[in-house]
Formats: structure tokens, C-alpha cells, sequence
């Protein structure tokens, strides 16, 4: 009760940070998986010229450091005026070529275009078949990937830090590092448990999307 004590009396407010980092998360969990399927879709199931050049230039772009991006992308956001904003955190999450990279091997080794070319002879648009029968096909690759994106986004520290100055939109990681206090005293305890606080949520999306790893491996199992 003293390290809640402590925590609590911080000048932030660690449930607010709470929320900021589940909005954050949440949001780049949904535009990485979606949009990620949604491309690797379209390399599996489209014969379109330059799709093996768009997937070389994917796999190109994967080897690049994400640290190497950072300051062309903070003066970026700094000249559109969008820092203290969730958007910058949330919406690049759409470009995520190690995730199309996953979903596009899942396609390969899962997918069947028959079903896409039933779909299309009875009449479902491109969306439709994509949103109602390749997502549930999807669904063990889905929740794996979900889990990567949602911890990545959730332990992000150094860009939400640079590009959050507002004290109300402090993430869960920014307000425990500050647990550190000054140079003479740390309060451990308290860092100990606002670390804590920070796994739990870890741990509620992996136990949620775990069933579907396990129901994917059972769908593909051999039966007799």
C-alpha cells in the first residue's frame, strides 16, 4: 500500500496512462493486422505486373532499422502540427512489412482460390469476400500477429516520448520510467509495481487470443 501511495502521488495520474496506452495499442493492433491481411490478400490473390517487385520492395523495406526513420519522421509530424497526438503512434502502424510478410506465408500454405472464385460467381464483392471469408480463414495468424503488435505498441517507449509533451497523454511506459524520480533517491518499490501494472494488460490479450492459435492448430491437424 505505500508503493500505491507513492505511485498515486506522482504528479501524473497512472490510470490515465493506462487508458492512453490501450488506445494506442489497440488502434495500431487493429490497422497492422487488418490492413497487413488486407495486402497479403492481395499479393496471394491478384495476378497483377509488378507484384513480385511491390513484395521485393516490402522485404527491402523490412531490413531497414526503425531508429534510422526516426528524427525524418518526428520533424514530419512536427511540421503537420500532429505532436501530442495519437495519431502519429496509431495510423503508420498500417505500413507493417514484417506482419504482411506473415500473412502472406500463412496465405501461401492456407488459402485456396477456389472458394475466392465461388465467392465471385455468386456475386460477393472483393471487400465482402475478403471481410467474411478469408478473415475467419485467417483467424490463428490474426490473433499471433495481434499479439506481436499489441505488446510492440504497448512497451514502446522512445517514440511516444519524444512526440507526447502533454502530461494527460503520457503512455504507461513514459509514466514508469519518471518512477525513477531524482538523483538521490529512487523509489524501487513503486517502480516495481507500475512495471507490474504495465505486464497485466500483456497478459489478458494473450490469454483472450490464445484460443485461436490453438483452434488454428487443431483445424490443421490430421484426423483419422
Amino acid at each position: 500500500m505505500n508503493n500505491v501511495k507513492v505511485l498515486l502521488g506522482k504528479t501524473f495520474n497512472p490510470l490515465v496512462g493506462f487508458v492512453n496506452s490501450i488506445i494506442i495499442s489497440t488502434g495500431a493492433t487493429v490497422c497492422t493486422v487488418y490492413f497487413s491481411s488486407l495486402t497479403a490478400y492481395a499479393l496471394v490473390a491478384y495476378n497483377w505486373k509488378l507484384r513480385q517487385a511491390f513484395f521485393s520492395f516490402i522485404l527491402a523495406v523490412m531490413m531497414i532499422p526503425a531508429q534510422v526513420t526516426f528524427i525524418g519522421f518526428y520533424q514530419f509530424i512536427y511540421r503537420i502540427h500532429m505532436t501530442n497526438s495519437y495519431l502519429p503512434l496509431i495510423l503508420p502502424a498500417i505500413a507493417a512489412p514484417t506482419t504482411v510478410f506473415f500473412m502472406r506465408q500463412y496465405l501461401l500454405a492456407t488459402l485456396s482460390l477456389d472458394i475466392v472464385d465461388s465467392a465471385r460467381i455468386d456475386g460477393a464483392g472483393e471487400f465482402h469476400t475478403f471481410n467474411r471469408i478469408i478473415l475467419p480463414i485467417m483467424k490463428p495468424a490474426l490473433a499471433t500477429q495481434a499479439i506481436f503488435s499489441f505488446v510492440q505498441k504497448w512497451n514502446e517507449l522512445f517514440l511516444p516520448s519524444i512526440l507526447l509533451t502533454d502530461k494527460s497523454k503520457y503512455t504507461m511506459p513514459i509514466m514508469v520510467s519518471l518512477l525513477k524520480g531524482d538523483i538521490y533517491k529512487t523509489e524501487y518499490g513503486s517502480v516495481y509495481l507500475g512495471l507490474s501494472l504495465t505486464v497485466l494488460p500483456l497478459f489478458i490479450v494473450y490469454f483472450i487470443l490464445s484460443k485461436y492459435i490453438i483452434a488454428g492448430v487443431a483445424l490443421g491437424s490430421v484426423k483419422e
